[in-house]
């Protein structure tokens, strides 16, 4: 697939900002600690969007900081998914409320015998975790707010947290996300029609802070360039798909992608294909343990063509493997967005995109050392081996993926 010119551009040039500090978090046990700290050291704002807000212990201990937040007069905004939260939102609505919080839920889900009406519409979701706190300072990955430990396998290796990732940003890149964030806020309030003066009102306000760029983001952070890939319906629809495309047609030393959900467009795994085929070492770190199982069998159901053209396949066996992380030999992706049709095709995502050697360095030898002690090599030998039943399960998972990819009619890409 050849990508149009100006989506090369700006996956390539257009969004690179220099001057930023960026730190790699691993799983919900370092990341919720950094996360709730910034939370208690916020002046005057947090904004944070995440897919699931769930009241566990982790989730509770999250409403706590905020709340702690809000009692010092910060202003502090949420919004989350109908689908993904849809099970806490009342709740959610009543504690955010009494704290004094700005809340909104994207999409919500329609209740009673509403739920059992078909829309494409209810497919577009809010897939993104980014926290913006005093627009200085950012967190942006694949952790949704809820207990890593939750739901998890207990059993010899266990219990083992899911196997996530996210950053911690300051720099530049802030605005990028501190912008889509405030976008997108005032896209929610204008669909809500809650009060139209209001909204104007917010609009121009948004619309005058929008160029706008705080003194720490001026002066920059740290030394990394980096660069904030948007998923949308609109403006964005093939950035993050167009980013990966072109680096790993670049790549000339090894791609290594650890994927929770990992089902290719047609012209994302032919540029998988096309760089092992010239001697590059393309390795997948996918799950071993079905959290949902129709997308693990359709997944599945790829191995054998993929083992063929020389890539090599490992599943990861202690828990959930939730990542969505890339190092492609000096650059690595971090972020929401699943390489699969319902992350590109529909949602709302944000991945973290880094230009720098030492912290492309980091990333793969956290991602090798689970290789090496946590996951199950697949081997074309070992692949042969599955039944023939295992094999119809699979591919009939894929046929099912990609009647539902036909529902956006872009079934001829995947």
């Amino acid at each position: 697939m050849r990508l149009r010119s100006g989506a090369r551009h700006y996956a390539d040039f257009a969004l690179w900002r220099e001057g930023n500090e960026i730190t790699l978090l691993q799983n919900g046990q370092a990341y919720f600690p950094a996360l709730c700290e910034e939370i208690d050291q916020a002046c005057y704002s947090v904004h944070l969007e995440t897919y699931i807000f769930n009241l566990d212990e982790t989730g509770y201990g999250v409403l706590r900081h905020l709340s702690q937040a809000c009692e010092r007069g910060v202003k502090v905004r949420v919004v989350v998914d109908g689908f993904g939260s849809f099970e806490h939102i009342p709740e959610l609505q009543r504690r955010f409320s009494a704290m004094g919080a700005q809340f909104r839920v994207y999409r919500p889900e329609p209740r009673g015998i509403g739920s059992y009406r078909f829309s494409l519409r209810r497919l577009r979701r809010l897939h993104r975790k980014v926290v913006v706190i005093d627009q200085e300072l950012a967190f942006v990955g694949g952790i949704n707010v809820h207990d890593d430990l939750v739901d998890v396998p207990i059993d010899g290796y266990g219990p083992k947290p899911r196997f996530d990732f996210a950053v911690r940003v300051q720099g530049p890149v802030v605005n990028d996300l501190r912008d889509a964030q405030v976008a997108l806020w005032a896209k929610m309030a204008w669909r809500q029609r809650e009060n139209w003066a209001s909204f104007y009102k917010r609009l121009r306000s948004w619309r005058r802070r929008r160029g706008g760029v705080s003194d720490r983001a001026k002066k920059g952070a740290g030394s990394l360039r980096a660069a904030v890939l948007f998923r949308d319906n609109v403006r964005y629809r093939k950035l993050i798909e167009h980013a990966y495309i072109s680096a790993i047609n670049r790549a000339t030393q090894y791609v290594l992608i650890a994927n929770s959900y990992f089902l290719p467009s047609r012209a994302l795994k032919k540029a998988l294909q096309d760089a092992a085929a010239r001697g590059v070492c393309v390795r997948l770190l996918l799950q071993g343990r079905s959290e949902y199982a129709l997308q693990f069998r359709a997944c599945r159901s790829m191995y054998g063509t993929l083992l063929a053209q020389g890539i090599e396949i490992y599943e990861y066996l202690p828990s959930y493997l939730h990542a969505k992380v890339a190092v492609i030999d000096d650059r690595a992706m971090v972020g929401s967005a699943n390489m699969d049709p319902f992350s590109l095709l529909l949602a709302r995502e944000a991945n973290v995109y880094i230009d720098d050697k030492d912290f492309a360095r980091d990333l793969r030898l956290r991602l090798e050392a689970e290789i090496k002690s946590s996951s199950q090599h697949v081997t074309p030998l070992v692949w042969e081996k599955v039944s023939w039943w295992t094999r119809w399960l699979d591919a009939g998972a894929h046929a099912l993926l990609r009647m539902g990819v036909a529902l956006t009619g872009r079934s001829a890409e995947y």
